[in-house]
């Protein structure tokens, strides 16, 4: 059995989709559907089992609870960058990912986890899986850090596979109950439908509008970087995951406007309550994913847009949904 948790999830939905293209259907899916509207995410889905986030954890120390387990996918967590409560932050994230790591490493399990680009912070230091180049700015970035950490200390002692992802800013279907933390991508697209024009913020941090950068990378990418690792279990370690490249909101912007055929693009000020807390550029440094033989293309921005468009859009412009 695989469990993947935060499995109704933007990744972790993914990730079973992959499976389930693979043949496996022998999945247990970990999460919490309070926001009812993630089942959409499960519903073309085949999986053996579901158990709340809440239940699971309490019964991971029974004896005999799930025996045979080859991996835990763990991909849930609080992951609202605006969530300051930090006991909360903390107990969802760190304390629960903890539990979970012991429990795979008593039984010998694979454990892929989901960290996060933002431990780089504004990312002055750089974007190197080294803790040189870590000074999170925000909770969730703290929480993701501290278990990186703690994976660290815990690695020199253990033999069971444990491979962190550091993800970068991951776009593309089943993201559509995230709502505000939905990607750049999905809000361009529905900014468009709404009223023709894409709203991006003005020139920060000696950027010009538009122009600030970061590392884009497609969903169908992350998940064959997490499903190559859980068949190359020789290989443990934490791994950013990104293209390795730069690009623009105002290319993603553009990318968007090209696929519908038409709007424009309006700068709007720069949020007070984001500043000092925003990652103006982002790029991961991925040569440590292929020094261990991860040998992929990522897609670019205009490939990705375009492939996520006709995927939620359904194919359909502006044009004929309004005809």
């Amino acid at each position: 059995m695989i469990v993947v948790t935060g499995g109704a999830g933007f990744i972790g939905s993914n990730l079973i989709r992959a499976l389930n293209l693979k043949g496996e259907t022998n999945i247990l899916v970990v999460d919490n559907l309070t926001n009812g509207q993630k089942m959409h995410n499960l519903a073309d889905l085949d999986i053996a089992d579901y158990i709340d986030k809440t239940e699971f954890i309490d019964r991971i120390e029974s004896p005999g609870f799930l025996d045979n387990v080859r991996a835990v996918l763990h991909q849930g967590a609080c992951s609202a960058t605006t969530e300051w409560d930090g006991h909360y932050v903390m107990r969802n994230n760190y304390e629960y990912s903890k539990r979970l790591l012991h429990w795979c490493v008593a039984k010998k399990s694979a454990f892929l986890y989901a960290s996060s680009a933002s431990v780089y912070g504004c990312g002055q230091y750089g974007f190197k899986v080294d803790r040189s180049c870590e000074h999170p700015i925000n909770m969730y970035a703290y929480s993701k850090f501290q278990f990186d950490q703690y994976v660290r200390n815990l690695q020199v002692r253990i033999t069971s596979p444990v491979v962190g992802f550091r993800y970068f800013n991951v776009y593309g279907p089943r993201e559509q109950h995230k709502g505000a933390m939905s990607s750049t991508v999905f809000h361009f697209n529905q900014q468009v439908i709404d009223n023709g024009r894409v709203r991006l913020f003005e020139g920060c941090d000696g950027f010009a509008d538009g122009q600030q950068q970061r590392d884009f990378v497609y969903v169908d990418d992350v998940v064959d970087v997490n499903l190559w690792f859980l068949e190359h279990s020789e290989h443990c370690g934490i791994y950013n995951v990104g293209t390795g490249r730069v690009e623009t909101f105002n290319t993603v912007a553009e990318s968007v406007i090209a696929w519908h055929g038409q709007g424009s693009i309006e700068y709007i000020p720069f949020p007070e309550h984001l500043k000092g807390s925003y990652q103006s550029y982002t790029q991961a440094d991925i040569s440590a994913l292929r020094a261990v033989g991860y040998k992929k293309n990522f897609a670019d921005v205009r490939t990705g847009v375009k492939h996520y468009l006709d995927c939620l859009n359904n194919g359909s412009k502006i044009n004929s949904k309004k005809s």
